[in-house]
């Protein structure tokens, strides 16, 4: 979660809905049975059409427990399966801002706009009437994306929140965040100076049935790297139980003062580090990030397809 709040020319130091902190779930669609993983309905027999089978799971920074940290989330079955994770910004705190208030209400928005008729399925656009609904003070990251069942997913992020897509143990498309400077990323604000939804980055990727997404706040991707994810995906064959072991790598990561984690690698490339007399006793900056930690596992399935990673 990034500290800093930006302002312009000045710098500052479900559908299901759910916040609940240390949970892990399983997100289907039951009809008749209670296993059913966002498997759209097929128009066309001949044509097999693909949507998500989700697993979250979400782990609250250590000293905002109670309050359940400042990250949100929603997992939708409308069409092949939406999924969006938003990250309060911290730094309202220092103005008697409760930073969860925007990331939750922006993902209740979202939430509930999913199926309107001027989004179209355009997760821009998307972020656009949900962040225009959303009357909260404060400021958070977001990104969003849309599956078609046709197997296209549209993608948009304002900010450093992030996703992969994996492919035969191989990641074959990564979101790249957007910072103004170092732990200062893009955000959505309630203030009128700041990024908007013409400010996304936009992707349009094509998956296939077994291509798995990991999405998440950068409490997960400044805390593991991406082999880490690949091989730890490797290990489980449950959407859920893969959710909740990158989330756990995560938490221990960002409490091990040893790890050398991506966040303290970029921090020392940016000229970022210990005191110079450490330098010179061979020490350096290390250690994980602590930070609310929001994982969702989308695992892409057609319509009768068993709901486990490949």
């Amino acid at each position: 979660m990034a500290n800093s709040i930006y302002r312009a020319s000045m710098l500052q130091s479900n559908s299901q809905l759910l916040f609940q902190p240390c949970l892990s779930n399983k997100h289907c669609v039951p009809k008749k049975t209670n296993l059913l993983c966002f498997a759209s309905s097929q128009l066309n027999p001949a044509r097999s059409e693909v949507s998500f089978c989700t697993g979250t799971h979400l782990i609250p920074h250590p000293n905002k427990v109670e309050r359940g940290g400042e990250d949100a989330f929603f997992v939708s079955n409308f069409k092949g399966g939406v999924i969006a994770v938003a990250d309060g910004v911290s730094g309202w705190a220092e103005q008697n801002v409760d930073p969860s208030l925007f990331s939750k209400e922006l993902m209740a928005n979202a939430s509930s706009l999913v199926g309107d008729l001027e989004v179209n399925y355009d997760p821009q656009i998307l972020i656009r009437k949900a962040h225009a609904a959303t009357g909260s003070k404060g400021s958070a990251t977001a990104i969003v994306a849309m599956l078609e069942r046709n197997g296209t997913m549209k993608v948009a992020s304002v900010g450093d929140c992030g996703l992969r897509v994996i492919r035969k143990g191989q990641i074959i498309f990564s979101t790249t965040p957007q910072e103004h400077y170092f732990d200062c990323p893009y955000q959505l604000s309630s203030e009128l100076v700041g990024q908007t939804y013409l400010d996304a980055v936009v992707s349009s990727v094509e998956l296939v049935e077994g291509d798995t997404i990991v999405m998440g706040s950068d409490g997960l991707f400044d805390n593991v790297f991406d082999g880490e994810i690949v091989s730890t995906l490797a290990a489980y064959s449950d959407v859920v139980e893969a959710a909740k072991a990158l989330a756990n790598l995560a938490s221990n990561h960002s409490l091990d003062s040893r790890f050398d984690s991506p966040y303290t690698i970029e921090a020392r490339s940016k000229g970022l580090d210990v005191p110079f007399w450490k330098k010179f006793l061979g020490m350096k900056l290390t250690g994980g990030k602590l930070d609310d930690i929001t994982v969702i596992v989308g695992q892409v399935i057609t319509s009768a397809a068993s709901p486990q990673l490949t």
